[in-house]
């Protein structure tokens, strides 16, 4: 348990003194409080992480870069047992969820080792020219200063989504994690300190979002924002990056639209159904929050869905068995059950929609399902972050794809036809950046994860996620013994 800022590879306290409250979701009990960082803390943060990058970590090699990638992914390792369990403490998603993230999130930092080290081979690669007497070649340089913006649904693994590729790519990083869930984040600065992560490489701030988020968005020392969260808090970070224009990367919100045909098998089809919604509590920004679900089997596939739901064993996360958790906070909480009273006037509720009855503590509730809202209801269109299913029906496949691509999101859709040719041809059509066909919400390190339309911008993970924090450079030379003679 961490209790002070990790700024230039020190534990100091926050400048103006001031901590703030970490509570577990599950029974809203104190686990410890945690620094409120301040303008003037960012400010040494920046600082640090640009003296780091000055010094040579921006010029060392993707070799040396990648064996202190690879030494944090081992440090993480050793602790993986009690890290997922500090995750479920301060998240309150089931253990089995948490194991998982943890394990993701140490393949994320092996991951982009290896790139680390690819990127060796990549630089001065050479592009042939069509004037002969110039040579050219392709650098791959480091952005500089990241400012990186976490949210609370995936502590840890978000933090390895932004720190690792940046890293690997040669940036150093001022990482400020949620207000609701920083604690695993103060544990990879843990791990930096124990292997000797050269100092100012990777700083750790936790604080409020108006308190320290802000200020490292408009601080003109970071030269790159990379942010996950909610739309409203990208239109200010994106607006604050104007000023200097910096070099932003935005992962936003979703509304995403999965699409299932009569010839889908149903028992798979609830399957997925129900982990696209209610993994992590529903709080993710892929999450398959729209079904839609051709005639044919909607009610036969609705009635199972609802058997199933009300199925799904809810309670803390360290409890054995338990698959649904809590909502991190009771704000998230007051929002989802705000949304769910607007559904009720809005559609059929087919289960669910309170507290559940043996939990009279902690913000729980139960698996909710909604049957034929309107095209406009607020449920429909917008993002609830909660385990909230609103299902539709529809009748051919461009009906299907129309109500699909009609939301102002991008991020992601999933499709289940035993038509392959017609899976692939809606996967297609679909404007999202992210596409599940036959499933929903697998997530590899390997491939490319972002939105369209206002879910975002750029790319992370993959080889996308490490170009997200380098810049191309040509390096163009006049190789001719004859003068140039334009002037003289």
């Amino acid at each position: 348990m961490r209790d002070q800022l990790y700024i230039n590879g020190q534990w100091v306290r926050p400048d103006l003194g001031g901590y703030f409250d970490v509570l577990d979701p599950s029974n809203g009990d104190l686990i410890q409080r945690v620094p409120a960082a301040t303008e003037e803390d960012i400010d040494h943060a920046v600082h640090a992480a640009r003296q780091a990058f000055n010094r040579g970590w921006g010029q060392s090699s993707g070799a040396e870069r990648g064996d202190w990638l690879d030494a944090l992914a081992n440090e993480l390792e050793g602790r993986q047992d009690a890290l997922a369990v500090l995750e479920v403490r301060d998240n309150g998603k089931p253990l089995p969820e948490a194991q998982w993230d943890i394990a993701d999130a140490i393949g994320c930092f092996r991951y982009y080792a290896q790139l680390a080290r690819e990127l060796d081979a990549r630089q001065d690669e050479p592009l042939a020219l069509p004037d002969e007497r110039f040579s050219c070649r392709i650098r791959y340089e480091p952005v500089g200063v990241a400012g990186q913006i976490i949210p609370w649904n995936y502590p840890l693994l978000m933090a390895a989504w932004k720190v690792a590729p940046a890293l690997a790519a040669g940036a150093t990083c001022v990482l400020k994690p949620s207000e609701l869930t920083p604690l695993t984040a103060l544990e990879l600065a843990g791990a930096a300190e124990r292997i000797g992560l050269p100092s100012g490489v990777l700083n750790v701030v936790t604080g409020l979002g108006g308190e320290a988020g802000g200020p490292l968005s408009q601080h003109p020392g970071v030269d790159k924002l990379a942010f996950t969260g909610s739309v409203p808090t990208g239109v200010k970070i994106m607006s604050a990056a104007a000023a200097d224009i910096k070099n932003v990367s935005l992962e936003l919100g979703g509304k995403s639209a999965f699409i299932v045909f009569d010839d889908a098998d149903v028992e798979a089809a609830v399957e997925w159904i129900l982990f696209g919604i209610f993994w992590n509590q529903g709080q993710v920004c892929s999450a398959t929050s729209r079904l839609l679900v051709q005639e044919g089997i909607a009610e036969r596939l609705l009635e199972r869905l609802v058997e199933e739901a009300r199925r799904i064993t809810i309670g803390p996360g360290l409890e054995r068995g338990v698959l649904l958790g809590p909502l991190v906070s009771a704000g998230q909480l007051q929002k989802v059950m705000g949304m769910i009273e607007q559904g009720r006037q809005d559609a059929r509720l087919l289960t669910g929609g309170k507290r559940p009855a043996h939990l009279s503590h902690g913000y729980f509730v139960e698996p909710t399902v909604f049957d034929e809202p309107g095209e406009n209801s607020l449920i429909w269109r917008e993002e609830i972050f909660g385990p909230v299913l609103c299902v539709k029906r529809f009748r051919t496949e461009a009906e299907a794809l129309r109500m699909a691509n009609d939301s102002r999101f991008g991020l992601a859709a999933a499709v289940m036809s035993a038509d392959l040719e017609r899976a692939a041809r809606v996967a297609n059509g679909l404007r999202a950046g992210i596409v599940w066909v036959n499933c929903s919400q697998p997530t590899f390190t390997q491939a490319p994860w972002g939105g369209m339309k206002q879910s975002g911008i750029g790319r992370e993970l993959g080889r996308w996620g490490l170009d997200n924090y380098l810049e191309v450079k040509q390096v163009t030379e006049y190789r001719s013994a004859e003068p140039w003679g334009w002037y003289l």
